[in-house]
């Protein structure tokens, strides 16, 4: 786990937690900006398993379909 994984998933749960406090209080800004910081994230994680990849030279491939 890199710092980019660990930073993200910080950021997702935040988010996660200021969205549900803004739906608690009805806080329609508060939930929004909560939304924003989990997607960012989320986001900021996908970079970190991109680096871990490049780092060990390795790819993540998509499963073929099948004709």
């Amino acid at each position: 786990m890199n710092k980019d994984q660990i930073k993200g998933k910080i950021e997702e749960i935040k988010g996660e937690v200021k969205e549900k406090l803004g739906g608690a209080l009805k806080e329609r800004k508060t939930q929004a900006e909560g939304l924003i910081e989990k997607e960012k994230g989320k986001l900021q994680g996908k970079m970190g398993d991109v680096r871990e990849d490049v780092e060990r030279g390795t790819t993540r491939k998509e499963p073929e379909e099948e004709p």
